[in-house]
């Protein structure tokens, strides 16, 4: 698949950038099943994955597209090995997500209001790109209106979602 070499030097950057910015969100996209992927390729990506702690993840199985070179590649993994391998990928960031986003409880975070009701609203933090990431659900939002900036303290957090209530 023709995974970088330099992944000791990728995780190297990240520390470097965290050290710099250590609000900083990291997001990536990563393929699983590539023709030829072995067991022991998709291991190290769960190992990279693991150290390096990204906090936005996305993940899809290979699949073949009109006219791509990828196509004519020998050992295509099955469909089955595929969709597992995603399935494991997935288990794994949600455990790094869970950890990453609890680092957030006890702390006050501006949150741009998407819609509310009633008194409840659900925004997005500076880290949280629309309809793609998590969102920051907010009680007690009873004058806030959609496209506001608000002031949350965040009280709870899950796999990909803030709670919390205006400050």
């Amino acid at each position: 698949m023709k995974r970088p070499a330099g992944a000791d030097s990728m995780l190297e950057r990240v520390r470097a950038w965290r050290a710099l910015c250590p609000a900083l969100t990291l997001r990536s996209t990563f393929i699983v099943g590539f023709p030829g992927e072995t067991e022991q390729d998709f291991e190290l990506l769960l190992d990279f994955l693991r150290e390096a702690e990204l906090d936005r993840v996305g993940c899809f199985a290979y699949s073949a597209v009109e006219g791509a070179a990828a196509n004519a590649l020998p050992d295509h993994v099955p469909d089955e090995v595929k969709l597992e391998r995603r399935e494991r990928f997935m288990q794994v960031q949600a455990g790094i997500s869970r950890a990453r986003l609890r680092r957030f409880v006890g702390q006050r975070i501006e949150v741009l209001i998407d819609s509310c009701s009633g008194d409840e609203a659900i925004g997005r933090s500076a880290a949280d790109a629309p309809e793609i990431d998590g969102v920051v659900r907010v009680i007690g939002a009873k004058r806030v209106r959609p496209g506001e900036f608000v002031t949350v303290a965040v009280t709870d957090s899950d796999a990909h979602d803030l709670s919390g209530h205006v400050d």
